[in-house]
């Protein structure tokens, strides 16, 4: 049976990958005004609506209902599925995925990336890349689980301000923390967002994020993606004029993509996040 990849929209794919996977879309709210993450509103509209708003948008988890029409479409035209689901640590999407996959118990089989943004991405590229080898629903959920350990995802945060706004941090230490150009680098464990470091400076930040990177290795073998917050793409050009070659020692296009909203409403703009497989 032909495999289909689902992904929801906090996955941060470049738009060519995009067209081969099928998206279920969250929703984004700017006060009374709600839109659909990746329909009616795309990254760079959000990311100018969220400079000139005073308070944080919010996010909301697509309900089961919306993942039951994606299965019963995919069910009438004999394909399995594999959805590939946000970090249930930091979004309920996982559930509604799992409550509607319930009465398609046989087609569909939905895996907790414990992941978010491009590196949920990568995941479902290389799931993609398992189902053009004609690789089983089955078998693509069960290398998925076994890989998202092995993903490193690694954000510098250039602003407090955000974090600040979403309650993350008290405003007395965003107020300290940008009169030292404190810059946290965050990465995922256990499926939610942890700090590693907190950074003197975007120098020492990047310097960071590379270290992190250089310590486990990346696997070029398999899928890389580079992100970047805000409307333009400032930061990652600064950060990859940092980085030297380290992005380019497997010969392979390093390919950069604006961040998903979930994530981006706590980071901010400027924020620069890596995503590979670790090196074995």
């Amino acid at each position: 049976m032909k495999v289909r990849i689902v992904v929801d929209s906090t996955a941060d794919v470049t738009p060519e990958i995009r067209e081969q996977l099928t998206v279920v879309p969250l929703s984004v709210s700017f006060g009374q005004e709600t839109y659909i993450d990746g329909v009616t509103i795309n990254h760079n509209e959000f990311y100018q609506k969220m400079a000139q708003s005073k308070d944080l948008p919010t996010t909301s988890q697509p309900s089961p209902d919306a993942f039951a029409r994606v299965y019963e479409a995919a069910k009438n035209a004999g394909e399995e599925i594999v959805v590939l689901c946000v970090s249930a640590g930091i979004s309920g999407t996982c559930q509604s995925a799992m409550i509607a996959a319930q009465d398609y118990e046989e087609n569909v089989y939905v895996v907790d990336t414990m992941h978010v943004a491009n590196g949920l991405g990568i995941l479902a590229e290389y799931a993609l890349q398992l189902a053009a080898q004609g690789k089983s629903a089955k078998e693509i959920a069960q290398a998925i689980e076994a890989e998202r350990e092995n993903v490193q995802f690694l954000a510098m945060v250039d602003t407090l301000t955000n974090l600040q706004k979403g309650g993350r941090i008290p405003k007395s230490l965003a107020i300290a923390g940008t009169l030292l150009s404190l810059k946290p680098v965050l990465t995922m464990k256990g499926g939610v967002l942890e700090t590693v470091a907190k950074a003197r400076g975007t120098k020492q930040g990047y310097s960071l994020l590379n270290k992190e990177v250089a310590a486990a290795g990346i696997d070029f073998e398999k899928p890389f993606l580079l992100a970047y917050t805000g409307v333009t793409d400032e930061s990652m050009q600064k950060y990859l004029a940092a980085a030297g070659e380290i992005w380019n020692e497997g010969g392979k296009p390093v390919r950069q993509v604006p961040l998903c909203s979930v994530v981006g409403t706590h980071a901010g703009a400027g924020a620069v996040v890596v995503a590979c497989f670790k090196k074995h």
